[in-house]
């Protein structure tokens, strides 16, 4: 039997061209310094990278290193401009009330019950608080309050303060209270205004920070100037109120087992405010700053970077030391630590 193979008909002429893609390629970002090891048992098991800038008396950018004038989220560090736009708007809050405005506090008995206070002198309902119901930032205090029964609640997140404050001069003002987290609320575009008069450059972008309130995008060099300004600016104003306060109620700024505390304690006139994502600003008297940010937002990284920035800057204080140790455990012995390398 025989057989016979056709042949296959010619294909039909496409009616329409693939477009032709050219790809170019993308100029790639320059890859941030080591700003910090992990050792452990003498090995290197990890690196954190990262950005930072330190500024000298003058203003003019002393130390850079990695991209400092790329924006980023400060998140809680941008909260004495917050809590500078409250003053401004009219509230008139001083002492621990101004630094539980500017806080990320512990969720200690003490931070809660100011906020309770404060929610009551301007009659407001915790219920009207719109950051989320949270456990206290502090371990310690955390476990406490887990073991009394407590459950998550709105005063015992750390943001509270800042959002009692607001709400607060809402209130005065005659502002909408439901809509205070809203961008455009005219309170967040005050805000919006004292971060880039602060910073000295525009806002780059407008996020969401995790308590809920609009994040204000700035670079590394805008924030250490933001933190510069605040210990220089002139007494009685609101940049300068906000600093003092600060630098007086250092407790009700972060907590008692914190380094912001340590640091506004021990080192005088120092301001001093971390943020999540691993992000620190510091301002010293004479006007010298530093601000960084580690790119994995490895917050236990915060205290090696800043004790090393503060030596290079030639601060000498047993605080420093004290801020820059963070030893690693094996087997609940000390086997390592989180080491700078800059």
């Amino acid at each position: 039997m025989s057989s016979s193979v056709q042949p296959a008909a010619p294909a039909t002429p496409a009616t329409h061209a693939e477009p032709v893609v050219s790809a170019t390629p993308a100029t790639p970002s320059p890859v941030p310094p080591v700003l910090a090891e992990v050792v452990r048992s003498g090995f290197v098991e990890g690196r954190h990278r990262g950005s930072l800038v330190v500024l000298a008396a003058d203003g003019s950018v002393e130390l850079a290193l990695g991209d400092v004038t790329a924006p980023v989220f400060p998140r809680s560090s941008n909260k004495p401009m917050q809590a500078a736009g409250v003053l401004r708007a009219g509230l008139e809050l001083t002492g621990e009330r101004l630094a539980i405005a500017a806080a990320s506090h512990s969720g200690e008995a003490f931070h809660r019950e100011l906020v309770h206070t404060m929610l009551s002198e301007h009659g407001l309902a915790a219920e009207r608080l719109q950051c989320p119901p949270d456990l206290p930032l502090d371990p310690v205090e955390a476990e406490a309050y887990l073991a009394s029964g407590a459950v998550r609640e709105r005063v015992t997140m750390n943001c509270s303060g800042k959002h009692t404050a607001m709400l607060a001069v809402c209130a005065l003002r005659g502002w909408p209270l439901d809509s205070y987290l809203d961008p455009e609320h005219p309170l967040q575009q005050l805000i919006h205004s004292v971060v880039e008069e602060a910073a000295g450059e525009p806002v780059a972008a407008v996020g969401t920070d995790g308590c809920g309130a609009p994040l204000m995008a700035i670079s590394l060099t805008g924030l250490a100037r933001a933190f510069r300004s605040f210990v220089l600016a002139a007494p009685g104003t609101a940049e300068r109120r906000v600093a003092d306060a600060m630098r007086a109620h250092p407790e009700y700024v972060a907590g008692t087992r914190r380094p912001d505390t340590w640091l506004m304690r021990e080192i005088p006139g120092a301001l001093s405010k971390m943020g999540a994502e691993a992000v620190q600003a510091v301002a010293l008297p004479d006007g010298r700053a530093l601000a960084f940010k580690v790119d994995d937002g490895a917050t236990r990284t915060l205290g090696p970077v800043l004790g090393r920035a503060l030596t290079l800057m030639g601060v000498e204080a047993p605080v420093v030391e004290r801020i820059r140790k963070a030893p690693l455990l094996g087997g609940g012995r000390e086997v390592g630590e989180i080491r700078p390398v800059f």
